[in-house]
């Protein structure tokens, strides 16, 4: 018999103890680990590498959407979420399973059975998150954290001390005062989904928050630099300098 090594992470006691003892009634369902909060689901995941996991989607401090941009190895998903309505519409236009708290037993013999049979047939379709994903960050407010790795730890950045963010062939440079961090995304994806009242795009491959900006003045004949209140310097295109003077009115 196969078995299917699972991990649980929810921040709730009395969730887990449920998920926990509805697995029971499962023999190919093999526990491996549980933890209460996303950091520690990153290092679970990377160092167990599981075939299914229960994944609240809202936990403090990291949230279950912003833990699976973070891990390294992509097992299947059952999210289980108490309300939040905007996610439940992107779980049903991705096909992804998830159990709507409170959950019964047939809900979830319902999911899980359905999961141990993609699994056996091996028909896991990565885009599928990605596409899940994407339609969340759709549906969210404005952003008001990134959330990145730095080394083995995971690192929040409120968007209050980040200064500006470059684009980098399929990643993106976040700059704060005094570190530079490295994300998969897109600088599209955040000129979309950061407050457009505090960072604006002005280079194809540079967005600037506008209160870090301390000087602008002419540097080529198509170009403007900007000096930002840490003495980096961030260049701007003639194209994109109407941002500048729409932010500072001149």
């Amino acid at each position: 018999m196969l078995k299917i090594k699972t991990i649980i992470i929810e921040d709730e006691e009395l969730a887990r103890n449920l998920i926990k003892k509805f697995l029971t009634h499962f023999a190919q369902i093999e526990l491996i680990g549980e933890c209460n909060n996303g950091f520690e689901g990153v290092k679970l995941i990377n160092e167990l590498k599981p075939d299914l996991i229960f994944l609240d989607v809202q936990m403090p401090k990291l949230t279950g959407f912003e833990m699976l941009e973070l891990i390294d190895f992509m097992p299947h998903i059952i999210f289980t979420t108490a309300y939040n309505q905007f996610a439940i519409k992107a779980f049903d236009f991705n096909t992804i399973y998830y159990l709507l708290k409170p959950f019964s037993f047939d809900k979830f013999e319902d999911a899980v059975n359905k999961a141990i049979t993609i699994i056996e047939k091996k028909q896991f379709q990565t885009s599928n998150v990605t596409n899940l994903l994407k339609e969340v960050q759709k549906q969210s407010e404005k952003l008001d954290r990134i959330v990145v790795k730095a080394g083995n730890k995971v690192k929040i950045i409120p968007t209050t001390e980040i200064y500006s963010i470059e684009a980098a062939d399929d990643y993106v440079i976040i700059k704060t005062e005094k570190e530079e961090h490295i994300k998969q995304a897109t600088l599209q994806f955040f000129e979309s989904n950061l407050n457009n009242q505090e960072f604006i795009r002005v280079h194809r491959s540079n967005i600037v928050k506008i209160n870090k900006i301390a000087e602008i003045h002419k540097f080529e004949k198509e170009s403007y630099m900007l000096t930002l209140t840490n003495g980096k310097q961030v260049k701007a295109s003639k194209s994109y300098y109407a941002n500048i003077k729409d932010a500072f009115q001149f």
